[in-house]
């Protein structure tokens, strides 16, 4: 490029001089023509000084071609010399492309068996791994599952029945209300029906009170028995009305059979003296069925866990009513005899009682179930804790055996040494790569 423009600025001044005195010397040739009898000492003189000018000029441009001439011969040296550069740099760049290409064959066969074994590798410990936790997991974890989901479903019924119960319980007093209503009045009907027949008046009796434990919530043969045959002490039979049973193995005993013949007549009694009578008899014979029922023992049969007192059922409340009015320490003598005389209101209330605490009973039974469903729970889940440690030591096999691959990539003196420093080296030198190898492998082995 300098060589050019040197040419150039040399062609430039020298057909500026050339010009310069082609143009003077046609000037003064007209001027002389025109003004030839007029010439002067001066103007000779001055014809010969641009003469030697013109002489020095030549030698100039003679110089100056001589120097052009030098440069030309410099220009096609360096031309020749460019040339031959060229040429050996498009054969190194022929070179280059053929030793690239090389490099993109070997960077895909090293590439290739690198996925190959890296993929077989890890392939063959993630099956074994995959297959053999699987099993674990499915073999600890379904009969967890199974626990676990029959576990929630106990305590979510227990505590629904509870929450029923709880609810229920208003309305079961109000219909327990209308039920001593309901009763008494029917009582009292079929009381003035009996005609004095006591065999009537105790299957009536026994009716009556089967039907008030039934409506209390107890079940007959699983909360109450009727007509029990035992042995006492001497062998003799006894047969209790009703049993009613209690949780832990107790035992109620409740009897039915009261006389109400007195009470009938009394409450049809027409005047005041009779009235008085039957009134007097009724109290009697509550009083002697008391003594009866006492001497009967029931408390001491020892197939009967029961406590020291029994129950005296009356159906008709107006009749005990009317006794206790009459004589006041009948119901204190009842209870020195170990009985409780109970009526429709207060047996009902008391078996209601009883069938809550047996309601308690079943639910206290289903927490220990699940009391006992959580110790067994617990197990299985200690065993589920062993089962992961020793999924966490396969695991940490299979890392090592991980750790072992990876070190075959990145573990070596030189960076150049390794599979990956290899890898790289070759895309540097301009394999055609879309993808590169993550930051913190390479981080590794710088």
């Amino acid at each position: 490029m300098d060589i050019q423009l040197t040419y150039l600025i040399v062609g430039i001044i020298i057909g500026a001089i050339a010009t310069y005195f082609m143009a003077k010397f046609k000037f003064q040739a007209e001027f002389q023509a025109e003004q030839k009898p007029q010439i002067t000492q001066e103007e000779i003189e001055a014809k010969y000084i641009f003469r030697e000018i013109h002489e020095d000029a030549k030698e100039q441009i003679i110089a100056l071609k001589k120097e052009l001439i030098n440069y030309q011969k410099d220009y096609e040296r360096v031309s020749n010399a460019l040339s031959a550069k060229e040429q050996f740099a498009d054969n190194l760049n022929q070179k280059l492309m053929e030793g690239k290409q090389d490099l993109e064959k070997v960077q895909q066969r090293l590439t290739t068996e690198f996925e190959n074994i890296a993929s077989k590798l890890l392939e063959e410990k993630s099956q074994k791994f995959t297959a053999q936790n699987q099993d674990n997991l499915n073999t600890v974890l379904q009969p967890l599952k199974e626990k676990i989901k029959d576990f929630e479903e106990r305590v979510e019924r227990t505590y629904l029945e509870e929450t029923k119960d709880r609810i229920s319980l208003k309305t079961e007093i109000t219909k327990l209300r209308e039920l001593n209503m309901q009763l008494s009045q029917d009582a009292s009907q079929l009381a003035s029906a009996l005609k004095g027949d006591s065999k009537t008046q105790g299957d009536w009796g026994e009716y009556r009170l089967e039907m008030l434990l039934e409506r209390a919530g107890l079940t007959k043969d699983i909360h109450f028995k009727t007509q029990s045959n035992f042995k006492d002490e001497e062998g003799n039979d006894k047969r209790p009305d009703f049993i009613i049973h209690l949780p832990e193995d107790k035992h109620l005993i409740v009897d039915s059979k009261v006389s109400l013949t007195a009470y009938e007549a009394f409450y049809n009694a027409e005047n005041e003296e009779d009235r008085k009578h039957y009134l007097k008899a009724h109290v009697a014979s509550v009083r002697k069925h008391l003594r009866d029922l006492n001497n009967k023992r029931y408390e001491h049969l020892y197939q009967i866990n029961t406590p020291d007192y029994l129950l005296m059922f009356v159906p008709i409340e107006p009749a005990f009513a009317v006794a206790v009015q009459e004589d006041k320490n009948l119901f204190l003598e009842a209870l020195d005899r170990n009985i409780v005389i109970v009526t429709t209101s207060t047996l009902l209330a008391t078996m209601r009682t009883v069938s809550y605490i047996w309601k308690h009973e079943k639910q206290k039974s289903s927490v220990l179930e699940i009391a006992k469903q959580s110790g067994l729970l617990y197990d299985k889940f200690c065993l589920f804790v062993d089962d992961l440690k020793e999924i966490g030591k396969k695991l940490e096999n299979a890392q090592s055996a991980y750790d072992s691959a990876m070190n075959k990539l990145t573990d070596s003196k030189k960076f150049g040494d390794t599979l990956v420093g290899r890898a790289e080296r070759i895309k540097e030198l301009g394999a055609n790569a879309s993808k590169s190898l993550p930051q913190d492998l390479l981080d590794k082995i710088e």
